[in-house]
């Protein structure tokens, strides 16, 4: 990770981002987002997961997918202007909580998950602010707890990493011998998912 690339994008690059378009990465409508999220829910080893963490859920559009699968669901977003449109999509769902937080700045310390949602927000710390969310979500993963990488690969001129970097640094933490395990991973046109557990 080059250590001249931009800052972590602060909240109000989203709050900005959400003023200009409702929907600005087409979650509800692309064929791609739609491919790619069922891609991640049939990557979910487990049919059930007692308490799930989901980091930058945005409109909810996965979060509907994922709660199916989670007894609780706590998703969070760094923008109100979303997770309006997530509560009432999922408003439905009693097991899926919203907050509106930022990481690392702020996390929910209370809680520990067996499953973590780490989906298409990684590159958008730098590097620094990557390495803290890492031990964050590593520190709250209950042992035998999976991690589910999901992240765009072509690079964005304007976010500090790529896809493929936040996911080097977390597949540089799983050793043979180590306490993080890489299961499994693949490669879509566009971007990349990795599967890891927490023993």
């Amino acid at each position: 990770m080059n250590p001249n690339q931009p800052h972590t994008l602060p909240p109000e690059y989203f709050d900005e981002v959400y003023r200009a378009n409702t929907d600005p990465w087409g979650f509800e409508t692309s064929p791609y987002e739609q491919a790619k999220y069922a891609d991640t829910v049939a990557a979910l080893p487990k049919a059930s997961y007692e308490s799930a963490f989901e980091v930058g859920c945005s409109l909810g559009v996965l979060t509907q997918l994922l709660a199916t699968r989670c007894q609780q669901l706590l998703a969070i977003d760094v923008a109100e202007a979303p997770l309006e449109r997530a509560r009432k999509r999922c408003a439905d769902l009693p097991q899926v909580e919203f907050r509106q937080m930022t990481l690392p700045a702020e996390f929910p310390t209370d809680l520990t998950f067996d499953l973590v949602v780490l989906s298409e927000v990684g590159y958008y710390w730098d590097a620094p602010d990557l390495a803290q969310v890492t031990d964050q979500l590593l520190a709250a993963l209950r042992p035998g707890g999976h991690l589910l990488l999901v992240h765009w690969t072509p690079p964005v001129h304007d976010y500090p990493l790529t896809g493929d970097e936040v996911h080097q640094y977390f597949l540089d933490k799983a050793t043979p011998d180590g306490l993080l395990e890489h299961l499994h991973g693949h490669r879509a046109a566009q971007y990349r998912l990795d599967l890891m557990a927490w023993r």
